[in-house]
């Protein structure tokens, strides 16, 4: 069973100006941009990551200068396993962060131009 339709332009227009404003609403803030926020912080802390790990690895294999000894520890080296997991998952992190943003702003896009043509078929725009 369908619903009627409204046959007065005043009912058609009252529906149209509901949507304009729940859309207007929705589109107040942008989530996508809070997201992608967050991606890049990660994408930060990931890269600091990845430079301790480079610099702990350096610390343990790296070239020495002529005439200096290297102090090896016993052991594995635990620090730059904990410093590797963190910058991994930190990048992982950031990549989902950014891909779940492109697709927030893909959907931001669609009702803003669904809102777009509700302005201009109200005509609130100049």
């Amino acid at each position: 069973m369908s619903t009627p339709t409204p046959t007065h332009p005043g009912a058609e227009t009252g529906a149209l100006r509901a949507e304009h404003d729940a859309l207007a609403k929705r589109l107040e803030v942008r989530r996508s941009i809070d997201v992608a926020r967050r991606g890049a912080y990660e994408i930060f802390a990931g890269l600091i990551g990845v430079g301790a790990s480079i610099a702990l690895a350096w610390d343990r294999w790296g070239k020495l200068k002529p005439g200096m000894v290297r102090k090896v520890a016993k052991g594995p080296p635990v620090f730059l396993y904990l410093a590797v997991a963190a910058a991994v998952v930190l990048l992982v992190l950031a990549v989902r962060s950014f891909l779940r943003a492109r697709r927030l702003m893909r959907e931001e896009d669609a009702l803003y131009a669904r809102f777009r043509a509700l302005r201009e078929t109200l005509r609130l725009d100049p």
